[in-house]
This record gives structure tokens, C-alpha cells and sequence, in this order.
């Protein structure tokens, strides 16, 4: 066996689109080889990456396919031989498979005697496979912008290919992409090392050799070493830390191929500005790192991370450039605040009627109007159902919380948006509240964000995110596929965060209502997109399986923090014997009562309530209709107390009875009375059990018996 070294070297790659190529190319090239039947049981697959290389290197490689052993079938054996003489047809698939005329045999199965021949394909040597198949896999990796760099040439990808390593052990695999042969050489760090070719004699020699050119190929060693850095750089700061940033370290992991950290300063006064603003311009603007004093404020430093190593002298005249250019920033960010406060956020609510909200749907002025009208029903149903918040504040909130986007430090730093606004109606004397509510308007941005923190806040982040969804999909503007260009399945998510989150009262359908005069094609598919994005909050933010996330839905959605609740708790019980064997019998009852509506016309919710006493013959299926009769009301009661984990240990304890029934009686009985009676009772039997869950929804590991039936 031999190991397989394969080195795309690139132009400088985006940092957030790194990682996931890295994991990308290494998926596809096990794949590739394991589908090739080249790599070994044992093989130890790495991937490595910087800014200007994607690597992947596996163990355990064949150097050769193993040769196989076909059985080819041709034509019926009365075709191929006349009387025993072989036929045109005989000859022609005997050349086909490679073989002579007396190698061909009669091979019998259910379809009548045909002619077979056994041939040996021999395998192919790795190489040989490598060199024809991994350039499609490169083409196939999947980058969200690519580009043409050749003039006439077909390949797209996310930068120029400047050269490709492969080695399988010691030889070369003359693999080809974009005008580029490979070879045995890589390329060291641009400035430290001159950017010169670095010679790789086997693959074992590949991190060592890299290293010495003052490449870290490992973005975990590349991790681990920023933060050590960050830690000593900070501890020269008597009582300082750096803040945690995990999103901004693996930024500048994926920025650096020999990373340094270097510590500057900032004049103190700059302190007098909002942190956020700080903050924002350190780290979205300049990729530096925050650093805090004791009781966690922000303190006048910061930390660069470096792509170089220098000395003293060098980290000095770099401290000093980055310090320069922070300034710079600072002082601007401070003279749009200062200029910003000229014209109150009461006053900048006629300017948003110049901002283009979307070319079919108006300006900002007229959102802000769509919004404030679906705050206010809102804001009416939680009156009802007995919510407290501040509806003068609420009010303000929405109808200022756009005007933001008219301020020049928002056009400066957009990723300051909502923020900035908060920031300013509480200079201006807002009330807390209303600041509150706006600042907070556009969180959760992901499913790891927080929702807003006051019901004002949520309400006004509901609102918004929900009339652009009713606005878009009425005029047929909803995602398809990859596309979201208005990133609705973005507000969908933010919807249902709120929803599930919060303790507000509230309904995919209130909000529905609450949004006007919706036609039914929009009410419906827009029904669909939300519960889809309900499946992605459970199976991705919460973690719950899939077949959990359909036994619950299929049970009702409206009511989100309830529906987390009794997925949470089927969770819980679902790997238990009883419950994986009585879902098997739900799953089983189902499909019987299918068959029974499509054949018979049966009517499950009719027959539900039908099940005649009398006519439960069968010791087994009358003890499974009094247990019914005796859990359910149980079960019930405990649900609608949302006490779902005993709900579901109560169902469960059903298990022997519905066992029986299936063992003892046969559902589908001659007699109709008999037929339509039993029928009833598993109709009933499902039904007073599944408002937490459709409990055949879930894939249960425990083999149900056969039916009698």
C-alpha cells in the first residue's frame, strides 16, 4: 500500500470559504478512491489548508485495483445456438465479453436459459485512475462565487490554480487541471520564505518540509498557535484579556500561513464612543481582536494577527501603521456620530421615503407603515391574552427603527444597522424601551443568536421579518432551490427562533391573520415555507432527530415552544423497548387503515367514534379497547398539562395489549360487521394517542410480527 499526497495551490482564497473546500476535497477524494476500490479498511485520511492551498492526504492506498470476476449474461440460449451451431448473436457476444465461442456457458434462471460468459476484468493501476478521475472532482467542488482566468477555457474556479502536487509514495501522479501538471513541488510562504518551490520527495516529508518554509498547513497547529499568541501578547497588559471571539479567530486562521500577533494602542479618548461602534470597526473592518480590562470594559488596545514574522523593529514599524489606520477609522466613526445627532431619528423618518425598500414593494417609508400596521394587531391579540409590554414604546420603535439606514454612520458601517439606531434614540431620550427594541431588531441573525430580550423587541422583530415574508411571496418572490436572493429563508428562521424562544402567545396562523388580505396560493405556501424552516430549527439548532421532527409536526406546529417540548421529550423515550415496538404497531395500523380507505372506502375519522362493544369478540381486542378507553383521558390530561415525558411512558405502558391484538385477531375478517369494527378500533386506538406525535412517523429498531390479516 502507499500514501496519496494531493496539493491544489491557489491564489489567495476567500478565508470563510476555506474550511469548507478543505473538508469538501477530502470527502471527494475518499469517495473517489473507495468507489474505485483503492483505499484500504485502515486508511488515515488529513486534510490541510491555508489561504493558498487546499491538501489532502490518505494512507492505505492500493497501488493497483484488484482484478475482478464478472458473470456477463447475453442473449436467450435459443438465439444464440442453432441446434448446437452458434448464431451471428453468439459470436458477436462472445467477442463483446472477450472470450472464445466454447467459453460461453448456459446460464438458467426465473426468465428462461440465456447465454453467460465469466470474464476476468483486470484492475487498473492507481495512477491511471487518479490521473482520468480527480480533475472532475476539483471541477465538482462547490465555491459560492468562481471565475474564468483563461481565455477561452471552460474550468471555473474560485481563484487561478497555480500549481498541483500529487504523489503516491515517491512517484508522481500526472494529474492535470487547468493548463497545470502536476509535480513534486510546493511553494513556501510569499514573503519569508521568496515564495520558492519546495521539493516533496514522499508525502511523510510534506508538513516538515512546510514548515521550513514558514507554511503551517495544519489550520488546528494555526489555531492553537494564534491563541497562545493572543494569550502571551495580552498578558503584557497588566489585568487585560483578549475578548473571545471564536468566529474572528477562524477568520484569521484561514488569513495566515505563519502567524504573529502584534499588540497596539489606541488613545484613550476614542473610549468616549459607543463600544459597539469600537468593536465593529476592530473587528469587521480590520480583522483585530478587542481586548478588555478586568471588569470587562474595553480597554485602549487591541490585537492584529500577522501573516509574517518579524522582529522588534519590524513589530514596531506594523504597530505603528495598524495604529494609524485605526485612528483614521476611529476619527471617522466619531465625526459621523457627532454629525448623525444633527437630525433627530423623529426627523429622518421623511428621508426613508427616498431609500428603496424593493422596486415593487416601495421606499423604507412605506415597510415602516406595513410594519407598524401588523405591530398593532399584534400588539391587539396580546392585549387579549393578557401580555404586558409598553405599547407607546413599541409604537415609537417601529415607526423609527429604519431610520437608521439614513445615518452616515450606517452607510459607513452597515454591519452597524438597527444597532447604531438603538444607540441613537437612547442619546435622544427614547425611553430605554423603544432603544431597546430597535438595537435589537435585527437578532437572531443565526440560530445561535439570542432573541431580543423584551417583548417590545420581539414583537417589532416579528413584524418586520413576517411582512417582508407576506410581501415577498405575494408577488412570487420566494426562495427556489440555492437562490434567496431577499434572504427570506434568513427572516423565516428568525420568525420561528422568536416563536420558539419566546413566551409570546402566538401562531403561524395569528400572524397570518394579523397580515391582511392574503390569497390563498400565498397563505398556502407560505404555510410550507414555515414549516419547513420549523424542521430546520428542530433538526439543526435544537439537534432532534429527524424522524422525532416528523412524528411531532405531523401532530401540529402552531404552537412552537409546544412543539419543541413534546419533540424534546420524544427524544427522551424513543430508544425505549416499549416505545420503538408500539410505534412499529402505530406504523402498521396506519398502513392498514390506508389500505382499507383505498380498497373499502373506510372512513378513519368516521369509524374513530363507531367501535360497537358488543361486537369485540376477541378477548384481545376487548382488553385493548377498555386499556384505550382507561389511558387515553390520562394521557390527555398530562398533555395538556405539557407533561409529555409521562404523557409518553403512559402510551408506552399500551404496548402489550396492541401486541396481542395484532397476534390474536385478525383485523381484515370476512365478516364486515367484524371488519369495520376492528378497523374502528385501531382508528381509535391512533388517534387517542397521537396529539403529541404521530408515533408512525418514527423509525423504530424493533421488528413488529406479522399480520394476522
Amino acid at each position: 500500500m502507499a500514501t496519496f499526497l494531493f496539493e491544489a495551490g491557489l491564489e489567495e482564497i476567500p478565508a470563510r470559504m476555506v474550511a469548507p473546500a478543505q473538508a469538501e476535497l477530502a470527502r471527494r477524494v475518499v469517495d473517489l478512491l473507495q468507489r474505485e476500490r483503492l483505499l484500504g479498511p485502515d486508511a488515515e485520511v488529513k486534510s490541510y489548508s491555508t489561504p493558498r492551498r487546499l491538501t489532502v492526504c490518505l494512507s492505505a492506498v492500493f497501488e493497483s485495483q484488484a482484478d475482478v470476476i464478472e458473470q456477463l449474461t447475453g442473449p436467450s440460449w435459443s438465439i444464440a445456438f442453432k441446434d448446437g451451431v452458434p448464431t451471428g448473436a453468439a459470436q458477436a457476444f462472445a467477442k463483446k465479453a472477450g472470450v472464445e465461442i466454447g467459453a460461453l456457458t448456459k446460464l438458467t434462471n426465473a426468465k428462461g436459459e440465456y447465454v453467460s460468459a465469466t470474464v476476468k476484468k483486470p484492475g487498473r493501476k492507481a495512477a491511471e485512475v487518479l490521473t482520468e478521475l480527480l480533475p472532475r472532482e476539483l471541477t465538482a467542488l462547490y465555491w459560492p462565487k468562481n471565475m474564468y482566468w483563461r481565455a477561452g477555457k471552460p474550468e471555473r474556479f474560485v481563484r487561478p490554480v497555480k500549481w498541483l502536487l500529487a504523489l503516491l509514495d515517491h512517484a508522481i501522479v500526472p494529474v492535470e487541471f487547468a493548463g497545470v501538471h502536476a509535480a513534486n513541488l510546493t511553494y513556501g510562504h510569499r514573503i519569508l520564505h521568496g515564495g520558492h518551490a519546495v521539493t516533496i520527495n514522499h508525502p511523510s516529508d510534506y508538513l516538515a518540509a512546510l514548515e521550513a518554509a514558514k507554511v503551517m498547513p495544519d489550520p488546528d497547529a494555526r489555531r492553537h498557535k494564534i491563541r497562545k499568541a493572543l494569550d502571551a501578547v495580552t498578558r503584557t497588559v497588566p489585568g487585560a484579556r483578549w475578548r473571545e471571539d471564536e468566529p474572528l479567530v477562524e477568520t484569521v486562521t484561514h488569513l495566515t500561513e505563519w502567524p504573529q500577533v502584534v499588540l497596539g494602542g489606541f488613545e484613550p479618548e476614542y473610549l468616549s464612543l459607543p463600544e459597539e461602534v469600537l468593536v465593529t470597526v476592530m473587528r469587521d473592518h480590520q480583522k483585530y481582536f478587542a481586548v478588555e480590562d478586568a471588569a470587562g470594559k474595553l480597554a485602549p488596545h487591541f490585537l492584529a494577527v500577522l501573516n509574517t514574522e518579524t522582529d522588534e523593529q519590524g513589530l514596531a514599524t506594523i504597530r505603528h501603521g495598524n495604529e494609524r489606520v485605526l485612528r483614521a477609522r476611529f476619527n471617522d466613526a466619531r465625526f459621523f456620530w457627532n454629525f448623525d445627532q444633527k437630525i433627530p431619528l423623529s426627523e429622518r423618518l421623511e428621508l426613508l421615503k427616498t431609500v428603496t425598500f424593493q422596486k415593487d414593494l416601495g421606499s423604507y417609508h412605506q415597510k415602516t407603515e406595513a410594519n407598524l400596521s401588523l405591530v398593532t394587531a399584534l400588539a391587539a391579540l396580546l392585549r387579549e391574552r393578557g401580555i404586558q409590554f409598553d405599547h407607546s414604546a413599541l409604537e415609537t420603535a417601529t415607526r423609527l427603527a429604519k431610520t437608521d439606514l439614513t445615518a452616515e454612520l450606517v452607510k459607513e458601517f452597515t454591519e452597524l444597522q438597527g444597532v447604531v439606531g438603538g444607540l441613537y434614540a437612547r442619546a435622544q431620550g427614547l425611553g430605554e424601551t423603544a432603544a431597546q427594541a430597535i438595537y435589537w431588531q435585527y437578532r437572531p441573525a443565526s440560530s445561535e443568536d439570542a432573541i431580543p430580550p423584551t417583548v417590545e423587541g420581539q414583537l417589532l422583530g416579528l413584524a418586520d421579518r413576517f411582512q417582508t415574508l407576506t410581501a415577498m411571496f405575494a408577488l412570487g418572490l420566494e426562495p427556489t432551490g440555492s437562490k434567496d436572493p431577499f434572504a427570506l429563508r434568513r427572516a423565516a428562521n428568525g420568525v420561528v427562533k422568536i416563536l420558539a424562544d419566546s413566551a409570546l402567545p402566538l401562531t403561524f396562523d395569528d400572524l397570518l391573520d394579523a397580515s391582511g388580505e392574503l390569497s390563498p396560493a400565498t397563505r398556502s405556501s407560505l404555510t410550507a415555507f414555515l414549516r419547513e424552516r420549523v424542521e430546520f430549527y428542530l433538526r439543526e439548532a435544537r439537534g432532534i432527530a429527524y424522524d422525532v421532527v416528523n412524528a411531532v409536526l405531523a401532530a401540529g406546529s402552531a404552537d412552537l415552544p409546544d412543539a419543541v417540548a413534546r419533540a424534546e421529550a420524544l427524544s427522551t423515550v424513543r430508544d425505549s423497548a416499549d416505545f420503538a415496538a408500539i410505534s412499529a404497531a402505530f406504523k402498521r395500523s396506519k398502513n392498514i387503515l390506508r389500505q382499507a380507505a383505498e380498497k373499502l372506502a373506510f372512513k378513519e375519522e368516521i369509524a374513530a367514534t363507531g367501535v360497537v362493544e358488543a361486537l369485540l369478540a376477541d378477548p384481545a381486542e376487548a382488553t385493548l379497547y377498555r386499556e384505550t378507553r382507561r389511558l387515553a383521558p390520562l394521557v390527555e390530561e398530562l398533555r395538556s398539562r405539557r407533561e409529555y415525558g409521562h404523557a409518553l411512558e403512559q402510551a408506552a405502558t399500551l404496548r402489550p395489549h396492541v401486541d396481542l391484538f395484532f397476534d390474536k385477531v385478525m383485523v381484515m375478517a370476512p365478516e364486515a360487521d367484524l371488519r369495520q369494527n376492528r378497523l374502528a378500533l385501531i382508528a381509535m386506538v391512533l388517534a387517542s394517542f397521537s396529539t403529541i406525535a404521530d408515533f408512525s412517523e418514527m423509525v423504530a429498531p424493533v421488528k413488529a410480527s406479522s399480520d394476522a390479516a
